[in-house]
């Protein structure tokens, strides 16, 4: 992996006010970024889902009447 010498630096910056390691670091970046874009990826197949199928009205109105509202 070739990393830009101005991001190596940061990282390192980074690590040592963390007390971790580059490699640590750098897991963790990547366990995180992988996550996010699971996250954007399920959002677009949600929405994908609603302009497909949009809700109808009255879909959900038989649960109003279920609702606990406070007086």
């Amino acid at each position: 992996m070739t990393l830009d010498e101005d991001l190596i630096e940061k990282v390192d910056s980074a690590v040592d006010r963390l007390g971790s390691s580059r490699s640590a670091f750098t897991r963790e970046a990547l366990r995180h970024e992988l996550s996010r874009l699971e996250a954007l990826e399920k959002e677009r197949r949600h929405r994908e889902g609603y302009q497909r199928h949009p809700v109808k009205p009255g879909e959900f109105s038989d649960w109003e009447d279920e609702q606990a509202w406070p007086t």
